[in-house]
């Protein structure tokens, strides 16, 4: 009972170390430390708690929010963090989509490559918004499964968290874009911590540059897409992921990418909302 909850309480420990060295708020870094304590003095297995009581009893715990929440029920459910991933530079959503029955790799990185999504919430969305017809190869029936496929598998996350859905709940598109240029042009300069990230790093060099940032009620992690398909097309100084959560610990994640064709060509746009971004533009000319 205790090992598992200590086996937990580790991989809390490690963001928090993580979140610490990349000179992250200090209040995110003993959140976790404290999350991480609770489980450790916790006298019952947090796998049973949850199958008993679901995010109700998780968030009734000490020191433990809807966003660590949502890392440990993760953890218990599949056996990984998306968060320690991410903060290791580790995350590949080829991976990811190839855990979807009837997705190869070939299919996988077409998904990756030309809607640019990195999560199976960022999947759904493209989906429902009508991105997916875009991908070569991916007929009305496949949709039909990959659709089903995500109620099935969302559809418990849902039932014990409150998505990232509603538009209040997301940050301002203006605000994910002043971040991205906030990223983009210290990175240029070196003004930014290097992590050495565990994909595509060999020699385990730090080079991979991090931004931790708070602006409004808006905590943003932003750094280069360090994927199989980023190197592939050379665009590992191009594609930029920002997860950000908000003061309710309600998360999510945003890719931003130099857009190479259409009216955008040229632009940067967040992946999944080019429609806002396209009024932006309009707007500020």
């Amino acid at each position: 009972m205790q090992d598992f909850n200590h086996e937990v309480a580790t991989k809390l420990r490690e963001i928090a170390q993580l979140l610490r060295e990349q000179q992250a708020n200090p209040f995110r870094v003993n959140a976790y430390l404290h999350a991480a304590d609770t489980l450790d003095n916790l006298g019952r297995n947090i796998a049973e708690l949850l199958q008993a009581r679901g995010i109700e009893g998780l968030v009734e715990l000490p020191g433990i929010g809807e966003g660590i929440a949502r890392s440990i029920y993760e953890y218990v459910a599949i056996g990984r963090m998306s968060r320690l991933e991410n903060l290791r530079g580790a995350a590949d959503p080829v991976w990811l989509f190839r855990s979807i029955p009837g997705v190869g790799r070939v299919l996988a990185e077409r998904i990756h490559d030309q809607l640019h999504v990195d999560s199976l919430e960022a999947l759904e969305n493209a989906l429902h918004a009508g991105q997916l017809h875009q991908v070569e190869g991916l007929g009305n029936k496949r949709r039909a499964a990959i659709e089903a496929w995500l109620q099935m598998h969302l559809g418990e996350q849902r039932r014990q968290f409150r998505p990232v859905a509603r538009a209040s709940e997301v940050p301002p598109l203006e605000l994910i874009l002043r971040v991205d240029n906030e990223y983009r042009q210290k990175a240029r300069a070196g003004k930014l911590p290097r992590i050495a990230p565990k994909r595509f790093n060999p020699e385990n060099q730090a080079w991979l540059p991090i931004l931790h940032t708070i602006h409004d009620h808006w905590h943003f992690t932003a750094l280069y897409s360090n994927t199989a398909r980023a190197h592939q097309l050379g665009h590992t100084t191009d594609w930029v992921v920002i997860y950000f959560y908000d003061d309710h610990h309600r998360e999510g994640q945003h890719t931003v990418v130099t857009e190479t064709h259409g009216s955008l060509q040229g632009r940067r746009v967040v992946r999944g909302r080019e429609t806002e971004c396209l009024q932006h533009y309009e707007t500020a000319r």
